[in-house]
């Protein structure tokens, strides 16, 4: 089993986004997934409760029980753990991200979103775990994308070569208890998640598809 943390110490990140799509695209992909939500708010359980599937599992959780629910998660079979972190705790942050095979940092292309990742690449640092930053919600056109990487070259990580644009499939699939690779499954906004998957695996030590095994066993 591998683990991916998406931590952010600045709110409006993404991170329960990103988290929840990550998901769905590693069930797609034939892998089993489990989210374990460690946000007081419990946005992405609230996301569970009102879809209509029971995959991919969802779990609230305190950080100081991540080892614990990381355990159960893996003798239950799980193939992949997405932590979703809460914003402003660095506490629970630096526990998701040293149980971490990869840690991923959520990142909009504005300056103050740009200046606020510091804390987050000093945890990441801190946990000594391999970390990339993702460009979220960034504009479809214009130069933002790069004039963001330029300003995250000073803190010396490395960036996703996977962009997540702003496209408004993202919200809607949400707000009706599913991600974009359910919600669109051909459109852009899908294909960008399963390419942020794609490279997640690869930095985590996994295979990016386990689906033909998966049909192996059920058939």
């Amino acid at each position: 089993m591998k683990t991916i943390a998406i931590i952010s110490q600045k709110g409006g990140a993404g991170k329960t986004t990103i988290a929840l799509n990550l998901a769905t695209a590693a069930e797609e992909a034939g892998h089993s997934a489990v989210v374990i939500d460690l946000d007081p708010q419990a946005s992405a359980k609230g996301w569970h409760d009102h879809r209509q599937k029971e995959s991919p599992v969802v779990i609230s959780a305190q950080a100081s029980r991540i080892s614990d629910v990381l355990a159960t998660a893996k003798q239950h079979g799980a193939d992949v753990c997405i932590i979703d972190t809460a914003p402003h705790s660095e506490t629970s942050a630096l526990a998701a991200a040293r149980a971490a095979d990869l840690i991923l940092i959520p990142c909009r292309p504005g300056i103050l979103d740009l200046r606020g990742i510091s804390s987050s690449v000093d945890l990441a640092q801190l946990a000594k775990r391999p970390a990339l930053v993702v460009l979220n919600a960034v504009p479809p056109r214009g130069p933002l994308g790069e004039q963001a990487e330029e300003a995250i070259v000073p803190y010396n990580i490395d960036v996703a070569e996977t962009r997540i644009s702003q496209r408004a499939a993202f919200y809607h699939s949400l707000t009706v208890g599913q991600t974009v690779v359910e919600f669109e499954p051909d459109g852009v906004a899908a294909e960008e998640i399963r390419a942020l998957y794609k490279l997640a695996c690869k930095h985590a030590g996994m295979i990016a598809s386990n689906k033909a095994n998966k049909e192996k066993r059920t058939a």
